[in-house]
């Protein structure tokens, strides 16, 4: 058996939302096919009150073993480092100091989404809580646990980044964890793990036609390509988004007409322009894919928009397909 405890710290409860539909199963049934046991889920649990208490001293004071904490949200660590932002109900103890407490109990640590991974939306420029991740703010190291803490595996915290995760991330990496464990080297520089961190979340992605003929949206409503007006910054996300179904069918962000906005990077929740743009610089996109060098896209930029075919540039405009492609026998 293989027991996890789950922490909402400064959370709107997405992570746990996107979680519900894993497998179609929902969280707790599908990490049961790992053996995976949860002692505690404060949205999915049954105990309330002293009884969820009770669980968590019995793990602080070891009667109780925990193979993995989980922390969904960011920690909040104000005002003036007392964390009284966020104090755990019926305790007089901060969230922060549960955690880090429990933290040194856990064989591994694993911070499910953004904001347990490098502080997210929480810790946006204006914000009050000094909200950070527990072992990033951003991109810097540090955050509630410091850059050096290493669970009683060896391992780091495991950043499950993504605003939401993909739940089959949560699923995945636990179900590793339980039936052999990790190895840092399955981690990549940031400690996401690499099954999808080692794709872009371009790959797969239904309007790749689009971008391959650099035939753009002009309008969220458009079928072409969200990069070049839209903001779509899929070419430099790690994700395997457009890879997934979610939800039990396809529906990735750029799937649903909204421009990807590299939810699993750190200091997504406060880029250079709105959301919704897409940065320029002598009308050349300041975020270009992240392997590419930028004299070569624009050179293949310029082929591409010059062998564009017509249906393409006349459907990536619209919101449906007005010109379809030619048939055997048939010429465009």
């Amino acid at each position: 058996m293989f027991n996890i405890l789950w922490l909402q710290a400064g959370s709107c409860g997405g992570c746990t939302m996107a979680a519900l539909t894993a497998e179609d199963r929902g969280l707790i049934q599908a990490l049961k096919a790992f053996d995976v046991n949860v002692l505690w889920h404060p949205a999915l649990s049954l105990e309330t009150g002293e009884d969820a208490l009770g669980i968590l001293q019995d793990v602080l004071d070891g009667r109780q073993s925990l193979d993995a904490l989980c922390v969904e949200g960011s920690v909040l660590r104000g005002p003036g480092g007392s964390g009284r932002f966020q104090m755990l109900a019926g305790t007089d103890r901060s969230m922060a100091a549960w955690i880090a407490d429990l933290a040194l109990r856990a064989r591994y640590v694993v911070a499910v989404g953004t904001c347990a991974a490098f502080g997210g939306i929480p810790m946006a420029d204006g914000a009050v809580t000094d909200a950070c991740g527990l072992t990033y703010e951003g991109d810097e190291a540090g955050g509630l646990l410091g850059s050096n803490f290493r669970s009683r595996s060896g391992l780091p915290v495991i950043n499950i980044a993504g605003c939401a995760p993909h739940p089959d991330w949560i699923c995945e990496t636990l179900g590793l964890l339980a039936t052999g464990g990790m190895e840092a080297a399955q981690l990549d520089a940031f400690s996401r793990p690499r099954f999808y961190a080692d794709h872009l979340a371009h790959h797969g992605c239904s309007r790749n036609e689009y971008y391959e003929f650099k035939a753009s949206a002009k309008r969220f409503s458009h079928l072409g390509c969200l990069m070049e007006n839209l903001g779509c910054k899929a070419t430099q996300a790690a994700g395997d988004c457009n890879i997934r179904s979610w939800n039990g069918s396809m529906g990735s962000c750029p799937d649903a007409g909204f421009p990807c906005i590299a939810c699993t990077s750190p200091g997504f929740e406060q880029p250079t322009d709105a959301f919704q743009e897409t940065a320029k610089r002598a009308g050349i996109p300041i975020g270009l894919p992240v392997d590419m060098p930028k004299a070569w896209f624009i050179a293949l930029a310029a082929l591409s928009k010059s062998a564009t075919p017509e249906r393409v540039k006349s459907n990536a405009v619209s919101d449906h397909v007005v010109v379809p492609p030619a048939r055997l026998g048939e010429s465009e």
